[in-house]
């Protein structure tokens, strides 16, 4: 069974009128090898069962249901969960009957038997299908020998490219305002066609991005519950903070806002949205972008603009916990202070009773009847002068520290010989101060070594260190550069920064 290219069916007015309260769908599929089949419907990134039929017989399937259904794009699915076609369905066509003779090629004739607009539509499936399938079997027959062969294929494929394009645009022209049109007005790119020239005499790219952003998300109705429906939606969405918006946190979180306004707050569209940008922003990547997440957090999660977009109450104030805990993390932003004990002083703090403290009220205890002591054993990490500081939270036990570390090790060694002004601030994430000490002197690691021998710090609340090993880059005024990078990006990352700083001198 074979999934067509746009094999996609359109259902709107009856040639008849009648009352309806419900939805029957009718289709006569020949030779069907199925004895059960399901109708599915796309919603923005995920596709959903509605219906099921399971009986079927001379290859007749029939769903049926007392409530009408949603405007979208619904398919008939095998029962492999292949999908045979897809169709359209709005709000004034619930009754829909459709008939193919063929057993293979479905899409070429599927017909609707009441829905001349959607026959139509079929042509300009199969008019698609065709071209691609006679470029392909040119393409499959021609060897590509010498240039001129291949220049000959590229030239034929911008001639079936351009016969599409014109034959798209008709296809939109003459179904503006119908549901097929607000379809494909999705699929069809908005490219400016008579690029002007720019000083240097070639195509003004600039203006030609312009015009592509400006009209990226013309004629799409952010209001209309069939617009998520939309199979070329979601990727729509994908693509354009991907690859259309300047990259950076910053213009992300406006475009974010714009498209927000578009939709009306109390729609399911809003809230899949909201849903889909909090989750790729609090799980992406990209260094820094973290910060769309926070912008989310503060502007909709905690204003009440977030209420009721999930199932469970409590998400919504996880998700600001989490905001709230990276947002003093952010890039640009000061690193939070750490006060921590040289690795050297172990026994001292030892000596003390901080490592035979069972709970956190006797850890008090021990902690103010030291305080003085404690106080002049401080390596606070603003005391550290230098250009760059690395932050590094690590374990002795930790298999991927064992092999980062090292690795630290040579991009410091490297960026010491290059005369960087560079320190290692260079945090134990556990308390065993033999095993530390003991790693520090096999491996010689000239760091500045400490751990939180006062158990003052929370490092990894404060630092967001769930795992091992946690890399920050500080420029010379504790700013945070970069986070929760590999060692091996390390000097590259340090070496741009330099190149920046003395251009801007």
């Amino acid at each position: 069974m074979k999934k067509f290219f746009l094999t996609i069916g359109f259902c709107f007015s009856s040639l008849f009128s009648f009352s309806q309260s419900g939805y029957e769908i009718t289709i006569n599929l020949k030779n069907c090898p199925d004895s059960l089949a399901y109708l599915t419907y796309y919603q923005f990134d995920k596709t959903l069962i509605k219906d099921t039929c399971t009986t079927i017989k001379d290859g007749k399937i029939v769903f049926k249901g007392k409530s009408k259904l949603d405007k979208g794009i619904y398919s008939l699915v095998s029962q492999k969960k292949a999908i045979y076609f897809d169709f359209f369905i709005d709000e004034n066509t619930q009754k829909l009957e459709l008939k193919t003779e063929a057993s293979i090629n479905i899409g070429k004739d599927l017909v609707a038997l009441n829905s001349p607009l959607e026959n139509e539509f079929f042509k300009y499936v199969q008019f698609i299908n065709q071209k691609n399938t006679d470029f392909q079997t040119y393409k499959s027959s021609t060897e590509l020998k010498t240039k001129k062969d291949s220049l000959s294929l590229m030239n034929r494929q911008k001639e079936v490219e351009k016969s599409i394009n014109e034959f798209e645009e008709k296809f939109l022209e003459a179904n503006k305002g119908t549901f097929i049109g607000d379809v494909l007005n999705l699929k069809v790119e908005k490219i400016l066609k008579e690029i002007p020239k720019a000083s240097n005499g070639r195509p003004d790219s600039i203006q030609s991005y312009n015009y592509y952003k400006k009209h990226y998300w013309d004629n799409v109705n952010f209001k209309d519950v069939g617009t998520m429906r939309n199979p070329f939606f979601y990727n729509r969405v994908k693509k354009y903070f991907e690859s259309v918006v300047v990259t950076h946190p910053d213009s992300i979180s406006v475009e974010v806002d714009k498209l927000l306004d578009k939709t009306d707050r109390t729609s399911l569209m809003y809230k899949y949205l909201l849903a889909h940008f909090t989750y790729t922003y609090e799980t992406t990547k990209l260094m820094g972008f973290d910060k769309v997440f926070v912008h989310l957090s503060d502007n909709y999660f905690k204003t009440g603009k977030a209420d009721g977009i999930y199932d469970d109450p409590d998400v919504v104030q996880k998700i600001i916990k989490r905001a709230d805990k990276l947002k003093p993390l952010l890039l640009g932003v000061v690193a939070q202070d750490l006060f921590m004990i040289k690795a050297e002083d172990f026994e001292k703090m030892k000596a003390m009773g901080f490592e035979n403290a069972k709970n956190s009220e006797e850890m008090t205890k021990v902690f103010y009847a030291n305080v003085n002591e404690v106080n002049k054993l401080w390596v606070k990490l603003s005391d550290v002068k230098a250009d760059y500081t690395i932050l590094i939270f690590w374990d002795v036990d930790c298999g991927h520290c064992q092999k980062e570390v090292p690795k630290l090790l040579d991009a410091y060694n490297d960026l010491i010989k290059d005369k960087k002004n560079v320190k290692v601030y260079s945090v134990y994430m556990q308390h065993e101060g033999e095993k530390y000490l003991k790693y520090i002197a096999e491996h010689k690691l000239p760091w500045i070594n400490v751990y939180d021998g006062a158990h003052y710090n929370n490092a990894v609340e404060k630092y967001d260190v769930y795992s091992t090993p946690v890399i920050y880059i500080l420029d010379k005024n504790k700013v945070i550069k970069a986070k929760r990078i590999d060692a091996e990006q390390v000097k590259n990352i340090i070496t741009v920064l330099d190149k920046e700083n003395e251009k801007g001198k």
